[in-house]
């Protein structure tokens, strides 16, 4: 019997994934899990050159170039830029996913975010991760799962809610052991990196990553951290998987689980 544990990013759009949980990610492989990267968008916005379809195209290579640094396999729900929305049908196709998959636990984006696709994607992947175990709500060829996974959120982009407001995790995983794969996966997404630099006249894209982990680092003292929330309500599971499997490298703010 393969006892393998499955992680699932259910993110909004391709590099979402890179910038928030990749370390943590890349750790769990290191562990034996099977990781899972799925977008809701092939992020068919991501250019100022490129027509819709042409930078969709090059995106989703770039993301599953870059989920394969972990032998990891990429899915997009095909949604749109700008248009994510909690909707039927994108709800049921993240059903359809959750239980192909069968995940241990799912990483959602933060409930309040920078942007609203952010938000939608996270309701979509928590409804997700819930209804994927009713039996009266049917998708082809996929099972009704038989638990409802452990649920996580990922930091907001800087740290900071929607109204500016600093959040704080609780759970922060060291990730710097694995801060030089985590930023090797981000530069798989060339497009954007170039697109930034152009614009930027700096890389700007690694260096916006890692300050972002040094500042969740900073809470634990740890160079680089990756923070989380787990949802806990009702019919959640209670336990944190995520510890478990992680538990030397895993703090709460400003003290050790050790």
């Amino acid at each position: 019997m393969n006892s393998a544990k499955n992680a699932l990013a259910l993110l909004a759009h391709p590099d979402d994934a890179e910038f928030t949980c990749a370390g943590t990610l890349a750790l769990l492989c290191q562990r034996g899990w099977r990781i899972h990267i799925a977008t809701m968008t092939p992020g068919q916005c991501g250019s100022k050159t490129l027509p819709p379809e042409e930078i969709a195209a090059v995106r989703r290579k770039e993301a599953a170039s870059a989920a394969g640094i972990l032998n990891a396999r990429y899915h997009c729900l095909e949604r749109e830029d700008f248009f994510v929305s909690n909707d039927r049908e994108t709800k049921l196709a993240a059903v359809e996913l959750v239980r192909r998959v069968k995940p241990d636990i799912v990483f959602v984006h933060s409930p309040s975010d920078y942007i609203c696709d952010h938000e939608e994607a996270s309701a979509i992947g928590r409804d997700a991760a819930f209804w994927a175990g009713v039996p009266n709500i049917s998708t082809p060829d996929s099972e009704p799962l038989l638990n409802v996974p452990h649920l996580y959120y990922v930091d907001p982009m800087e740290g900071k809610d929607a109204f500016g407001e600093r959040v704080v995790p609780s759970l922060l995983i060291d990730i710097s052991e694995v801060i030089e794969t985590k930023a090797q996966m981000l530069l798989r997404h060339s497009s954007q990196r170039d697109w930034l630099m152009e614009h930027h006249g700096m890389d700007e894209y690694t260096e916006a990553m890692k300050r972002m982990g040094s500042d969740r680092g900073d809470l634990v003292g740890r160079n680089f951290a990756e923070g989380f929330r787990q949802h806990l309500g009702h019919g959640y599971p209670q336990d944190d998987l995520l510890k478990a499997n992680l538990e030397r490298l895993a703090y709460l703010p400003n003290r050790s689980f050790a």
